[in-house]
């Protein structure tokens, strides 16, 4: 294959895959910077603290495991550093003895509202240039290609594929993204897929 060239030979493809995955990675940059000041701890911290905060609080250190993509001893020496930062604590779980949930405390919650905005204004600085319209349009285009990167997730795990990094949602404003009132495209293509 030609240097520079897109597997499928499309020309057109190749550059806006090139310019995607260098605003994506810029983007990540600046969120897992941003993330991880307002965390005051980097690494899986501030997605723990916002998954916890969002959906997970009450889940145990396997239920966590699932959400970040770590193992199991990963995740525990991260439970281990949230617990001495006060932001977590641990209790005996629903139904098995040997369980146990792990709850965020008010500091927890407050690191992970700190942390949700963090991410936005990172994130948002990159929009702020565009007009409303070109807004609008990518608004349509990111709800489709969000929709399509949930369908191809799930099609790697039923292969037995796990996606690296954890779920799409571990850091996502459930609030922002309209998940509440059914407007999260993951969450809306993730159950047209399992019930097809």
């Amino acid at each position: 294959m030609a240097r520079g060239s897109s597997p499928s030979g499309d020309a057109e493809l190749a550059r806006l895959g090139n310019l995607l995955g260098a605003w994506a990675l810029a983007v990540a940059d600046r969120v897992e910077a941003a993330t991880s000041t307002a965390a005051d701890r980097g690494g899986q911290a501030p997605a723990a603290l916002v998954a916890l905060h969002e959906f997970a609080g009450g889940g145990t250190i396997e239920d966590l495991r699932r959400v970040l993509g770590l193992t199991h001893s990963a995740v525990v020496r991260l439970v281990d550093g949230l617990v001495g930062d006060g932001h977590v604590t641990r209790r005996p779980g629903a139904g098995d003895a040997r369980s146990v949930a792990l709850i965020l405390t008010a500091s927890g919650r407050a690191a992970a509202r700190g942390i949700l905005r963090a991410r936005a204004r990172a994130v948002e600085a990159t929009l702020a240039g565009l007009p409303d319209a070109q807004r609008r349009s990518l608004t349509a285009l990111a709800e489709r290609l969000t929709g399509d990167l949930a369908e191809l997730r799930l099609e790697e795990r039923r292969r037995g594929t796990p996606p690296t990094g954890g779920w799409l949602c571990r850091l996502c404003d459930f609030e922002a993204c309209g998940r509440p009132a059914g407007r999260c495209p993951a969450a809306a293509r993730a159950a047209v897929t399992s019930t097809s």
